[in-house]
Formats: structure tokens, sequence, C-alpha cells
């Protein structure tokens, strides 16, 4: 292998190599190991390898943890969330799909799944084979404490329902497969009045009173209205539902509730799903 094209395949890796391109470019196995010996290089996991003078980054776990696991292995899950962008931080384990013919063991740090994968949802971003974004979509919503959010943002910026709903019924098999058919069903209807039901148990359940569903002030409709405390609860379905129409009369909507002297507070069908205490925690405080 000569350095320019050494070098050339590393600084497409994050400084990382594998035995399998040294070999394909012409290297020996004791030209690897030399390197090794001579500290140029740090061997990371069986047949991968990492210049000494880069960082032993996130990104290189990840790459060292497909790269390992031989060939046809991709990440997938929120580690294939994380390296798409659609998530910031990267998960503390990393998630690696191996053919099901393959026994690969699970470690501390990476978890292995044995499953075959149709091609349409395998792709390779930045050297890595990982799963397509609308699987990784799919898979990753139910894993992750905010999946939810994820997958809005998703279908605001990247993809489709069709496109989300089509992968899902050719990967049915899949473990998660039915908290997912949950998701796309409330994505689909746009969750608004999902979400208003979710608030009406949220509040019965913490014995909270003194609240009116579907208050008319001004002209417009309230989703709940505590009236003697002056404090309107607007809910908000999905994201990615919403049109500039309809944002425009809902801002429009709140400006004018104010200038009633109502004290507005708007939540998401996120935030009731996953941080229902931090909701209650603010009604208590505008109550209050």
């Amino acid at each position: 292998m000569t350095p320019k094209r050494g070098h050339s395949t590393m600084a497409r890796q994050d400084g990382v190599i594998t035995l399998h391109q040294s070999l394909e470019s012409g290297m020996s196995d004791s030209a690897v190991s030399r390197r090794v010996a001579s500290g140029e290089w740090r061997r990371v996991c069986t047949g991968v390898y990492l210049r000494a003078d880069r960082p032993h980054t996130a990104a290189v776990r990840l790459r060292a943890a497909v790269y390992g696991s031989g060939p046809d292995a991709v990440a997938f899950g929120p580690s294939a969330a994380w390296w798409l962008g659609l998530i910031e931080n990267p998960p503390t384990r990393c998630d690696v799909n191996v053919p099901q013919r393959r026994t690969v063991r699970s470690r501390k740090d990476v978890r292995v799944r044995r499953r075959d994968l149709e091609w349409p949802d395998v792709g390779n971003v930045k050297s890595l084979p990982c799963t397509e974004l609308p699987l990784t979509v799919l898979e990753a919503a139910v894993e992750l404490r905010a999946g939810s959010v994820m997958m809005d943002r998703a279908l605001q910026r990247h993809t489709t329902l069709p496109i989300l709903q089509a992968v899902h019924e050719r990967n049915l098999g899949r473990r998660g497969a039915v908290a997912a058919a949950r998701l796309l069903h409330s994505a689909g209807e746009g969750g608004a009045s999902e979400a208003e039901r979710m608030l009406h148990r949220l509040l019965r359940k913490a014995g909270v009173t003194g609240w009116r569903p579907h208050l008319t002030s001004c002209g417009y409709e309230i989703d709940v209205a505590f009236v003697r405390a002056r404090v309107a609860i607007e809910v908000d379905g999905w994201a990615w539902h919403r049109d500039v129409e309809r944002f425009n009369h809902d801002l429009e909507r709140q400006n004018v509730l104010v200038n009633a002297g109502w004290h507005v507070l708007r939540f998401s069908w996120h935030q009731l799903r996953h941080d229902s205490a931090k909701v209650l925690g603010q009604i208590a405080a505008a109550l209050g």
C-alpha cells in the first residue's frame, strides 16, 4: 500500500483502517505488524487499526464496532440515528446488525443484532455501512426516550409518512414493530386529539380540578381552561402536520388570549408523552 493511498483511506475514516483494506491496497501482514509495533498504528479491535495521532472518538468506536463485525455488518438503531445526524449525542453503546448466519458476540460497549436486511434498507454514509434513514427512524424512535421527537423532525425535513409506512411494512418482523406502528398511526392522524386526551388523563390522575375542556373565549376555543385562574392550555400535535396557515392562526389566537388576560401554556404531544411530570409542574406554577 502506498502512503498516499493509506493516508487517503484513513482520512476518509477518522484515522481508521482495516486489515482487509490494507491487504487490498497491496500491504503485507508483516507491514501492518511493523506499523503496530512501531506505534504508528494502534490496534482498536481484531483487524481494525487507528493512526496513533488520531483521537479515539465516538466515530472511531462506531467504525471499529462495524468494521470489526465482518462483511455486511451495518450500524442500526440509535447508532445509525446519530451517524445520520438525526440525534445530537452518540449513544454509549454501538448498535451493529450482522447477517443471520453469522455469530458475533455482543460486548459491553457493542450490541450485536443478527438479522438479514433488505438491500433497499442498507446504505453507506461517510464510508460506514448503516441502515437507510427511513428504517433508522423507525427503529431508533422506539428505543430513544424522545424518539417521537426525532421521527417528527425527520418527517419535517428528511422523509415522508408514506415512505416510513412502506419501510415499516417491509420489515414487520423486526423487534419494536408494534410500537413503531403506534407512532406511525399517531403521526398520521396529527396527534392533536390524542394529545388532548393525554392531557385530560394526566390532570385526572394527578387530582387536578377546576378545569374545563373546549371553553370558548374571544371567539377562540381553548383546549383546556382554568377559568378562575385565567390559565389557558393549548395542545399541539405533531409539528410536521402544521402548515403555515395553521401556525399563523395559532399565533394569532394566542396573542388575542394573552391580551384578554389569559396565561397561555402550550404543550406538544411529545411533551405530554415523555415529560408529563414537567408538564404538571408548569401547570402548577401557573395556577400557583
